[in-house]
C-alpha cells in the first residue's frame, strides 16, 4: 500500500468547484471533465492518444486521475 506522502501526492488530480463546468469533477488545471476522459479509456483510446488529442492533459494527469479514482471510498466494497 501507499504510505501518507505517497497518499498525498496521488490525490490531488481531480477537483471540483462550481466556476468550472458546473461543479462536475474534473482534471485540475483543466477544462476535461473526469468523465469526458473515462469515456475515451473506454472507447479504447490510450493515454497517449488522449494527450495528444488535448494538449492541457500530461500523461502524469491521466494516471493521477485513474490512481485517485481506484483508492476513492466511492468504490469500497460495502
Amino acid at each position: 500500500m501507499y504510505n501518507e506522502k505517497e497518499k498525498e501526492r496521488v490525490m490531488h488530480w481531480i477537483v471540483s468547484d462550481l466556476d468550472h463546468l458546473g461543479g462536475a469533477p474534473r482534471v485540475r488545471d483543466t477544462r476535461i471533465s473526469v468523465a469526458l476522459l473515462l469515456e475515451l479509456l473506454a472507447c479504447g483510446m490510450s493515454i497517449s492518444e488522449i494527450v495528444k488529442e488535448y494538449p492541457s492533459l500530461t500523461e502524469e494527469a491521466v494516471r493521477g486521475v485513474l490512481a485517485e479514482l481506484a483508492r476513492s471510498k466511492m468504490l469500497a466494497a460495502a
